[in-house]
């Protein structure tokens, strides 16, 4: 019968015995450039709601209330070939800013050289009353995306510029009240004065918005003024709401 020797390692032997190193590959960059983006929506609407102000007006133009916007766009999306995290948007749409008064009337159609903004608070007056411009629209955007594969998983973020026609410039009054707030002719009395020829018939504005999936903060700013030169204060269109957009 044959007999087995075995080996015991000492302590002294097995602390020679050095640990293996273990090597993982490093997961290669994915190369964005060879991304196929052919499924992904090249248009899409663009929804913005939020709220409107007339920056630098002064104490006689009397805002109060949510004024507030509502833009809808059709928008085309274009990747950049190089690097699809960017991309560059266009369309076309309508906007719209409602703007609301306290005791105030806007008189569209005086024939005085500068539009009157006239405070009514010892006269009738309308208990709610807005001056609401509607423009065709033109926006641009540089856009950014996280991942631009799966677009309503992605942070997102754009820069861009606006250029608006001015189509209609109306006012708005319902509810005409006496000094003591008393209805004249109930509630649901309303009252409409149309006439742009006060305001700027051209909207230029510079726009941003960050955002996840298929929401995003959007500002706005329009740097030429609401009305035209010499009819009215100096004044300057303010907007921040939020867009709904596939991409």
């Amino acid at each position: 019968m044959a007999m087995s020797q075995s080996k015991t390692v000492s302590k002294k032997d097995s602390s020679k015995v050095k640990p293996q190193k273990v090597f993982v590959p490093a997961e290669p960059k994915k190369d964005w450039s060879k991304i196929d983006l052919s499924s992904r929506a090249s248009d899409h609407l663009m929804i913005q709601y939020g709220s409107d102000a007339w920056t630098g007006r002064p104490d006689s133009v009397r805002t109060g209330g949510f004024s507030r916007h509502f833009n809808v766009y059709f928008m085309f999306d274009k990747p950049f070939k190089t690097n699809p995290k960017l991309s560059v948007a266009y369309g076309i749409g309508i906007g719209s800013s409602n703007i609301f008064f306290n005791n105030t009337k806007v008189d569209l159609k005086s024939n005085t050289a500068k539009l009157p903004f006239t405070n009514v608070d010892s006269a009738d007056h309308f208990s709610k009353y807005k001056v609401v411009n509607i423009y065709a629209e033109i926006p641009v955007e540089l856009r950014y995306f996280s991942d631009p594969e799966n677009p309503g998983k992605s942070w997102k973020a754009a820069l861009g510029v606006k250029v608006g026609s001015l189509l209609k410039t109306y006012t708005k009054g319902k509810n005409l009240v006496n000094k003591s707030g008393a209805s004249l002719y109930g509630p649901s009395y309303i009252v409409k004065e149309s006439n742009k020829r006060f305001f700027n018939g051209t909207m230029l504005a510079v726009t941003g918005r960050v955002g996840y999936g298929f929401l995003s903060l959007d500002l706005g700013y329009q740097f030429n003024g609401v009305l035209k030169d010499g009819v009215g204060p100096s004044m300057n269109k303010f907007s921040v709401g939020l867009t709904i957009s596939g991409l």
